[in-house]
């Protein structure tokens, strides 16, 4: 079943997908370009979801799947790609869902993203957040920006990541990659302990919860960069995730603190090109300047968006001015931006 398995990843691949479904009742579906499509007519048996959980994972993470019922694992082809692959059941059955992570990590530029990014990437310390929903392509503007440091820093990187995705070779810099459940037991562990281990960059896969939000925040306090992702859909919206993690007694000074500290947010979302040969980033850019410390710690998160409307100067701009320019440029289809440009569809 690994041979088969191997053969329709390598498949999909070649197809340009960015996501495999294997689910019990239809054939494998592609996502390609954001749309899915079903691969052939033979339909997936829990059987063979079964038999391929068998094939790529150890005694341990099997023993995992059965226990606590989904599992994620990295794999990776030799010459095709890697994958990050969530194991899980559903109606008694397994599925899995597969993202194809790219061999190559592309560039900041190549990603289309602003370039006010790679200045981004070189702040010395302090907390750098990328957002957005699921599938939004978090993770690669973050392994994009990485590579960046990767590239033209000397630094020391340690990332956590709950699968490792992109892989990072050692260039000017030396990158560490750490993988949950298998390197460190979780992330707040793991974020405590890289206090330990002399970094420069620390990149969060997931900011999840109170101890390791709290834990990030000290981090990039005490002289580090700090990476991370949340799955919200804008930066005031972020930063309000933030300071609700905490409890009402204590969020007065965290709002100090993330004033304080924070550097930048990138929220993002991704399109269909004209062409539907691909996805292009809308991406909101928040960086900190006086004004925004400001309104953070005075609680008016309400009128960030204004400043971020107002502020080209200063390289800000909002998802909504992202987007239109994208329209503009005739890159992306009105009918797609539509629901993003309705008041409050962002």
């Amino acid at each position: 079943m690994k041979e088969q398995l191997d053969e329709l990843l390598t498949l999909a691949n070649s197809y340009g997908a960015s996501d495999i479904h294997m689910t019990v009742g239809v054939p494998p579906i592609f996502r390609i370009h954001g749309e899915l499509q079903r691969f052939g007519e033979e339909k997936v048996r829990p059987e063979d979801t079964e038999a391929m959980a068998e094939a790529i994972l150890s005694d341990v993470l099997l023993e995992q799947l059965r226990k606590v019922r989904e599992v994620d694992v990295s794999y990776g082809i030799a010459g095709v790609s890697r994958f990050r692959i969530n194991i899980f059941y559903q109606r008694n059955c397994l599925s899995l869902a597969v993202r194809i992570v790219p061999r190559n990590i592309p560039t900041i530029s190549e990603l289309h993203m602003p370039d006010v990014l790679k200045d981004i990437s070189m702040f010395p310390q302090g907390l750098v957040l990328v957002t957005g929903p699921t599938g939004s392509g978090k993770s690669t503007t973050l392994a994009s920006m990485v590579d960046h440091i990767n590239q033209t820093g000397k630094k020391h990187i340690i990332t956590l990541e709950d699968p490792i995705e992109y892989t990072h070779n050692h260039k000017n810099s030396i990158v560490d990659q750490r993988e949950i459940g298998f390197d460190t037991r979780n992330f707040a562990n793991g974020l405590r302990a890289c206090l330990r281990q002399d970094p420069d960059v620390i990149l969060v896969g997931e900011l999840r919860d109170y101890e390791t939000i709290s834990t990030a925040l000290t981090a990039a306090e005490t002289g580090h960069l700090v990476l991370g992702t949340l799955h919200t859909t804008n930066a005031p919206d972020t930063i309000d995730r933030i300071i609700d993690v905490f409890p009402p007694a204590q969020q007065g000074q965290v709002r100090v603190q993330l004033a304080n500290v924070l550097q930048a947010i990138v929220s993002q979302r991704l399109f269909q090109t004209m062409d539907r040969k691909g996805r292009r980033a809308a991406a909101e850019v928040l960086i900190n300047t006086p004004a925004i410390k400001n309104l953070i710690r005075n609680a008016k998160i309400h009128q960030i968006k204004n400043v971020l409307q107002t502020s080209r100067a200063n390289r800000m701009q909002t998802l909504e001015m992202s987007i239109l320019e994208l329209l503009g440029k005739k890159v992306i289809d009105e009918r797609d931006a539509a629901p993003f440009l309705k008041e409050g569809g962002v």
